[in-house]
């Protein structure tokens, strides 16, 4: 009897070195789950810091809501098209000049069309702004004549590409109500000047034919110097002109011989 129950305690101690060395390898193969769960766990504070960092983002973002945006992307666009062009104003330029989403400009403003509308009416209300006050209400005609023209030019120098967009009808879409008014508040800004130098009034909708050839004589008289003048053709003739002759004198000088007495319509 003895024997037998010395027998069953060597089974025993057996059977338990067995279950132990195959929980070992067990317990070994599932260290590597563990590490990895503590992994996991680790980078789940990261993901924490990426939703904090996109509550920053939002809130940095604050300033542009509630109609600041929009004149964001409009001043955005005119940097873009001074510095690029009008052939590197996009709605994909504007956006990223002004860290904003791709989907903001066309949110705003449609498409590029209303984009560059929108902006051509900027354009043409500081345009306006700058000739008027180039001159005051007494200044006689010759004098106002000459500071209107002298600042339709100085304007377009300042503002290449924006002046450039002004007159570029195929991009602009003049049945919106901004771009509307402020064209034809410089429009109606020149019909005055041609009114005042010809001593009568002058009905903007319903012009004459020596009105309308007068208004647009003037036009493209000072239109046209400041684009040679843009595009640096006028060197040409200044060159062979006496020395010390230069571009201001030449326009004055155009502008006297274009001054003639006005004749009744």
């Amino acid at each position: 009897m003895e024997i037998l129950r010395e027998a069953d305690l060597v089974k025993q101690n057996l059977y338990t070195v067995k279950i132990r060395s195959y929980k070992a390898p067990m317990t070994r193969k599932a260290e590597p789950a563990r590490k990895v769960t503590r992994r996991a766990g680790r980078a789940a504070p990261t993901r924490g810091l990426r939703s904090r960092s996109g509550s920053r983002s939002a809130k940095e973002d604050t300033p542009y809501h509630h109609g600041a945006l929009r004149d964001a992307l409009l001043q955005a666009a005119e940097r873009v098209l001074e510095r690029d062009g009008l052939a590197g104003l996009t709605l994909r330029a504007v956006a990223r000049e002004a860290g904003v989403s791709h989907a903001a400009p066309t949110h705003h403003f449609g498409d590029l069309s209303g984009l560059v509308s929108e902006l051509a009416a900027i354009g043409f209300r500081q345009f306006n702004a700058a000739m008027a006050a180039a001159c005051t209400p007494d200044t006689p005609y010759p004098g106002k004549g000459l500071a209107r023209a002298k600042a339709y030019i100085a304007y377009a120098q300042a503002h290449p590409g924006m002046y450039g967009l002004m007159f570029r009808t195929e991009r602009l879409d003049y049945s919106r109500p901004s771009l509307h008014e402020a064209a034809e508040a410089s429009f109606a800004g020149l019909a005055g000047a041609i009114a005042a130098s010809r001593h009568e009034q002058i009905e903007e909708g319903a012009l004459t034919l020596n009105q309308a050839a007068a208004i647009a004589r003037a036009w493209s008289l000072v239109h046209g110097f400041t684009m040679l003048l843009l595009d640096g053709r006028i060197e040409d003739i200044l060159r062979r002109l006496p020395a010390g002759t230069d571009a201001e004198m030449l326009l004055d000088t155009m502008l006297k011989l274009a001054m003639v007495k006005p004749q009744a319509s």
